[in-house]
């Protein structure tokens, strides 16, 4: 009996082991994928477990190597200076202090204070001219500029735009290395890049992540600029403070962007950067370089902003989808005068697809006024393709020229013909917010209103530059704080 037993253990066994390698030679030699494990396999499921792209090696990693050689020489360290002015400016209310002069006897209620930052750039041109953020550079007293051999130059401001948050400097330097501009409507989702720059306190730092979303808006350069262009790049490349102005290029090492910002609770990286993409970059500087200032163009339409709430979009009649949602034209508009109306919805500019109101920002910031574009928007379930001028805020086409009003690093709005009244002033220009610049180094602060510069008085905006433009050396301004008694007197140097 227990020999009968074994014999079938044995004749079991065989019979397995038969049946085992049939099974193996016959599935095992038309299965696609076949995952091996070595001798120190530890269970988990391998990287490259399967390729996902006809022909690719799924194996093989990213070679950032090129880029990073391309990019780095052509990446700057950017240290600015500023003196600003700590004071107590607002005009004195204490009678004994005013006819004695106390305090100007002891001398002004103010004091220097330096200060000092850094960021990051990119050389645009081999004769030294660097594109960088506006917020490195605004309001600095000193610029200097560190290449990655180690050589420092001193560096000028040759133009700044608060509102795409981007400025040209330049050195005085000669031969030297630059990036090239790629196309950033080519930028795809998912594609590796690569962000140069000097973060906190280190040196050139190169880091890599993929784009992660386009057409982003954070109303970020709403503290520089009452009209703000953004249409960021978003990736995943880590970017810290110093990462600012330097630039953003694909594995090519072509130049798509100019690094700006991160979303961050803590100030730093917590996963998400953010890019001014080179095509925006491209126009500002070159307009910058050429013209002093901006020349802007704009379509003429108001529309929704991308926060509105369901209740909102239900009350003003507007659709879901993609696209922009025209809320208004504007009359003598380029969009009026092409026939765009309230209700259209605007999906291409110049066949680049607009998904929503950063993308269309960001494709009109790259021409200018008298530029002629083309622009899809749907109307009653029906797509129709119109020839559009684009035009400045003017309403025309023509050439915006440079104000030292621009200068001054601070906006300015008119004081209404209601407050007027109430303050018993015939009017005014009040600083409304100051963001650097000369304004920032002298005694005065945001509410302050200008009755008079250099012994005119200014009722509107454009009558305070026209004194300003037509001023050399310094200026005298005479004006009042709200609440506040008196006139109280500041001299700006131009």
């Amino acid at each position: 009996m227990k020999i009968k037993q074994v014999l079938g253990v044995v004749v079991l066994s065989a019979a397995t082991t038969v049946l085992t390698m049939w099974g193996y030679r016959h599935f095992a030699t038309n299965g696609e994928y076949v995952y091996q494990g070595s001798t120190n396999d530890s269970g988990r499921i391998p990287s490259n477990y399967a390729k996902f792209m006809e022909g690719a090696d799924a194996g093989a990693a990213a070679d950032f190597t090129p880029a990073s050689s391309a990019a780095i020489p052509a990446t700057v360290h950017i240290k600015t200076k500023t003196n600003r002015t700590a004071t107590n400016n607002l005009p004195r209310r204490n009678p004994f202090a005013d006819m004695f002069d106390i305090e100007d006897f002891f001398g002004e209620r103010s004091r220097s204070v330096p200060q000092a930052a850094s960021g990051s750039g990119a050389i645009i041109s081999e004769d030294g001219y660097i594109v960088t953020n506006n917020h490195v550079v605004a309001g600095a007293d000193e610029i200097n500029v560190t290449l990655s051999n180690k050589k420092t130059f001193k560096a000028k401001v040759v133009g700044a735009d608060p509102a795409s948050d981007l400025a040209v400097i330049k050195i005085d330097a000669k031969s030297l290395p630059f990036l090239v501009y790629g196309n950033s409507d080519e930028v795809k989702v998912g594609q590796w890049v690569l962000a140069i720059g000097y973060p906190l306190t280190l040196e050139t730092t190169v880091t890599a992540g993929i784009v992660s979303a386009k057409g982003r808006t954070l109303e970020i350069n709403r503290r520089q600029s009452d009209a703000p262009v953004e249409s960021f790049i978003q990736t995943d490349a880590a970017v810290n403070p110093g990462n600012s102005g330097g630039p953003l290029v694909s594995t090519e090492g072509k130049l798509i962007g100019i690094n700006s910002a991160i979303a961050s609770p803590t100030g730093a990286y917590a996963g998400y950067s953010f890019t001014i993409p080179v095509n925006i970059v491209k126009k500002i500087i070159s307009d910058l370089m050429k013209f002093g200032t901006v020349q802007r163009a704009y379509l003429g339409i108001e529309y929704a902003p991308e926060n509105i709430s369901d209740e909102q979009k239900e009350k003003n009649g507007i659709e879901s989808g993609e696209g922009v949602y025209v809320m208004n034209v504007r009359e003598n508009g380029a969009a009026v005068n092409a026939g765009i109306k309230k209700g259209d919805v605007i999906t291409k500019v110049n066949g680049v697809p607009v998904l929503n109101a950063a993308d269309m920002v960001g494709q009109i910031a790259t021409y200018r006024p008298g530029d002629k574009i083309n622009v899809t928007y749907r109307r009653e379930g029906k797509e129709v393709n119109t020839p559009i001028t684009l035009k400045n805020i003017s309403g025309n086409t023509s050439v915006v020229k440079t104000s030292a009003i621009d200068k001054l690093g601070a906006t300015f709005r008119e004081v209404t013909k209601e407050r007027a009244k109430q303050m018993e002033i015939a009017g005014g220009v009040e600083i409304a917010e100051i963001k650097g610049g000369i304004m920032s180094k002298v005694r005065v602060q945001e509410g302050y209103i200008i009755l008079k510069a250099n012994g005119k008085e200014v009722k509107t905006v454009a009558e305070f530059a026209k004194v300003i433009d037509g001023a050399s050396g310094s200026v005298k301004l005479e004006g009042v704080y709200e609440g506040y008694e008196g006139i109280h007197t500041v001299v700006i140097n131009l």
